[in-house]
């Protein structure tokens, strides 16, 4: 086993050596609103509202839901991983950067998507730019990324790649590429989702039970990995977590609690989303038989006019006959 070269305790809340204990205290006190990714959250968010209000302005329905997911749901969920201070010890505590991963590649795209802001903009976007975006999504890049089983191949490698490599301990040691990670996270996380919710129109959307599936077959790698995770005797980024020296905390029993999470918070967002699929079907069937009940209704009133027409023109037609009244 390669030993990696010692390296000396890294600052991670308000400059100082060595952090205090996480706490709940700890995640609000630590809040920082000066990073890339907060001006991305603020500008996503306002360009989110402007199209909702131009919906308004000209007398559009928009759905508050949609509004609410998108914001509060989504853009509200990675912020509160990544603007407070799950963020400032997102490199102290594997458990924390554990709660970080999920949210951002399971439960801040699966509410992006619920937003449908693709259709938003498609809705509000002069002819030009949409003609542009339309191309966008049905450029063979995006065809091939979004498809379904190619998005399923990257969300599930992703984390193995992460975790079993050295790139996570390049995470640590490194500002940019830990700020990479969280932005790839998030953006293979909306390319697996979107595509299985189907509210924006993007190619390459599968059947309800195609997508239910490919849900159920998620599971067992987020069991797998969380339970690898819990019973490794090798420390995830090697001596970065014994080298900060903290007294309140034990990177072994800290790993043991990421893997936990892992595990157990993939099996409840991946049932959360079946639910939404299963929801979705059952939805989605009652507009058709709804559909198919008003297209036999209006074929039975062509049949009827038909067959009334065709009385009254036998009668036009053939003197002394007098139409009959319809039996009650």
């Amino acid at each position: 086993m390669v030993q990696l070269a010692e390296t000396p305790p890294v600052a991670v809340a308000a400059g100082n050596t060595v952090p205090p204990p996480f706490s709940v205290a700890q995640i609000f006190s630590e809040i920082s609103l000066t990073s890339l990714i907060a001006l991305f959250l603020l500008l996503a968010a306002a360009v989110y509202l402007y199209g909702a209000h131009r919906m308004r302005q000209r007398g559009d329905h928009w759905p508050p839901g949609r509004t609410a997911a998108f914001l509060v749901g989504g853009l509200g969920s990675i912020a509160a991983v990544t603007v407070t201070g799950i963020e400032a010890y997102d490199t102290t505590l594997l458990s924390v950067h554990m709660v970080q991963h999920m949210v951002l590649s399971m439960v801040g795209p699966i509410f992006l998507a619920l937003g449908a802001p693709v259709t938003l903009a498609l809705r509000t976007l002069p002819v030009r730019r949409r003609k542009m975006l339309l191309a966008v999504l049905h450029s063979r890049v995006v065809r091939v990324v979004t498809f379904p089983l190619v998005a399923f191949g990257i969300f599930i490698a992703n984390p193995f790649v992460l975790y079993f490599t050295g790139l996570y301990r390049a995470t640590l040691e490194h500002a940019w590429l830990h700020e990479f990670i969280h932005v790839h996270f998030i953006v293979t996380g909306c390319l697996f989702f979107w595509p299985l919710l189907g509210l924006d129109p993007l190619p390459n959307r599968w059947p309800y039970p195609a997508r239910a599936l490919l849900m159920v077959l998620s599971v067992p790698f987020h069991t797998v990995l969380g339970l690898t995770i819990m019973q490794s005797k090798t420390l995830l980024g090697g001596d970065w977590y014994p080298n900060l020296h903290l007294s309140w905390m034990d990177p072994f029993a800290d790993q043991v609690t990421a893997g936990g999470i892992l595990w157990a918070g993939g099996e409840i967002v991946s049932v959360t989303m079946l639910g939404i699929l299963v929801l979705q079907w059952i939805r989605q069937s009652e507009r058709e038989a709804k559909r198919i009940d008003r297209a036999l209704d209006r074929a039975e009133a062509e049949d009827r006019a038909a067959a009334s027409q065709a009385a009254t023109k036998i009668t036009n037609e053939t003197p002394g006959v007098r139409p009959q009244p319809d039996a009650d």
